[in-house]
């Protein structure tokens, strides 16, 4: 068996915090290599030692057979190790031809710079144009130019952080039978992915890191979800997580009234309207139109779904209907009470150097007046912690010192507290791990069979399906119905295609 990538008992700190704790790994040639792990496991911290971009405290690492000291990712990209971030490394205002002419060797030629991109092109299936400033590309063509930059490099492992994050279901599957292709060439990839069914339809091998240790690796014709859920997880889990976590990992959601993808919408009636938009615009910061004539009611007990590719004017629906921006044209009615769960919970929704009672202060709850008792403050975030099982050290501690996911939560918490009429929730589960997700996704849903209506964006398509009772698609500032609305049908319409 020949290696591309063998990693033996790696060790990492930072400060106090132990992120690798013994993890090994073996990559080999010619196969896709799934790595799996809840948040803080520490897949990105192994990958990026294996970049060269982080330098371990101990063990060993090897790179198609030869040991390997990297002191810069410039190291390992000359003995053939590519990566592809989660978030794109790319510059906006240069061309495709520029954008992988940087950082290589040699005076920059325009044309030769354009010549490598169309030959990467024709011999990967790859194909974009060199001219094309990045800012212009569609978010699937931004994926296939960080792809194609470490191409031409001669990448023969090759690093993929998420992939399929913020893609459409046909680029997410396009891209998938690309790795395929990459693989039987006899190059390796290994795969960074939370998607437990992608892992499982792509990888011929899996490996589940838990606490910076490899806690499971092995064929994954051998495995499958639930096996997979309880390596992550761990014994110390309990039955109630795991099934939920279970239900977040195949997106197989407790049945709805009108769960989107399995039965017809639900016959809402028009007194339970709490939210209405009638040909409303949104002028975009470049003096453009983000929203184009949108119309939409949202009842109360309903979950509203929302697709989207990146850029279509999903987020400017949102913050309309969160009381967060105001339309140009149309006519907008919303309830009182609104609850907002932001995409960017570090920029909109929390302010991470205050305390948990200060952040729960900022939804107001409780106020009167404009005040609001301490005592009153420090008894709604006890609740708030104790109700969406909020962990950290306390009411006291700042917000940094929550994990992602238990940020989520109070986040979450905090809007929910009061039982809103509407709840706003923007790609709530970003970036968080399977148990993380399976809590938010419980609450969201508990919120609606409470009689709030929920409008949910997801950029996982399966995780809003599996709750939706409607599901509408943004495209190019239009809001689309989409009935019936299954996978291939919303996955075409966000792609433009009906």
């Amino acid at each position: 068996m020949t290696l591309a990538l063998e990693i033996d008992q790696l060790h990492k700190s930072f400060g106090a915090i132990e992120a690798l704790a013994g993890a090994s790994l073996q990559v080999r040639e010619g196969t896709v290599h799934a790595l799996l792990g809840e948040n803080g496991a520490g897949k990105t911290t192994l990958m990026r030692i294996a970049y060269g971009m982080q330098r371990p405290d101990a063990g060993s690492l090897r790179v198609f057979g030869a040991p390997a000291h990297f002191r810069s990712s410039a190291d390992a990209i000359a003995r053939g190790v590519g990566m592809v971030h989660q978030h794109f490394t790319l510059v906006p205002a240069m061309t495709v031809a520029e954008n992988v002419a940087l950082g290589m060797r040699g005076r920059y030629d325009a044309a030769t710079a354009a010549d490598r991109v169309r030959r990467l092109g024709e011999r990967t299936g790859l194909v974009l144009d060199p001219s094309a400033r990045v800012e212009t590309l569609p978010v699937g063509a931004q994926q296939r130019l960080e792809i194609v930059k470490a191409l031409a490099r001669d990448a023969r492992l090759l690093i993929l952080d998420e992939p399929t994050a913020v893609l459409a279901p046909e680029e997410a599957d396009e891209l998938m039978r690309w790795v395929r292709r990459f693989r039987d060439e006899g190059r390796a990839v290994v795969l960074i992915t939370h998607k437990l069914r992608e892992a499982l339809a792509v990888a011929d091998d899996v490996t589940v890191l838990r606490r910076g240790r490899t806690v499971r690796s092995g064929a994954a014709r051998t495995l499958d979800e639930p096996t997979l859920v309880a390596a992550l997880l761990g014994e110390d889990a309990g039955a109630g997580v795991t099934a939920a976590a279970n239900r977040a990992a195949t997106r197989a959601a407790p049945p709805r009234r009108g769960a989107a993808e399995h039965t017809a919408p639900h016959d809402f009636g028009a007194e339970t309207v709490i939210a209405s938009l009638r040909t409303v615009s949104v002028a975009d910061s470049r003096g453009g139109v983000a929203l184009r004539d949108a119309s939409l009611d949202v009842h109360a007990g309903e979950i509203v779904g929302i697709a989207a590719v990146e850029g279509s004017g999903q987020h400017e629906l949102l913050r309309l209907l969160a009381g967060r921006l105001a339309p140009t044209s149309g006519h907008l009615t919303l309830p009182a009470n609104i609850a907002f769960i932001p995409e960017d919970r570090h920029r909109d929704a929390m302010v991470l150097d205050m305390s948990l009672v200060e952040n729960v202060a900022l939804r107001g709850l409780g106020a009167r007046r404009g005040r609001m008792p301490w005592s009153a403050l420090r008894a709604a975030t006890a609740k708030v912690i104790e109700r969406f099982d909020v962990r950290g050290p306390g009411a006291g501690a700042a917000g940094r010192a929550l994990s992602g996911g238990n940020q989520q939560k109070l986040v979450l918490g905090r809007e929910l507290a009061d039982r809103p009429a509407m709840v706003v929730a923007e790609n709530p589960t970003r970036g968080l791990d399977i148990r993380a997700t399976a809590a938010v996704l419980e609450q969201l849903r508990a919120a609606a069979d409470a009689g709030s209506g929920v409008v949910l964006y997801s950029s996982d398509l399966d995780e809003v399906l599996g709750l939706a009772d409607r599901m509408f698609v943004v495209h190019a500032g239009h809001l689309l119905a989409v009935v019936p609305p299954t996978r291939e049908t919303v996955g075409r319409a966000m792609l433009g295609a009906e």
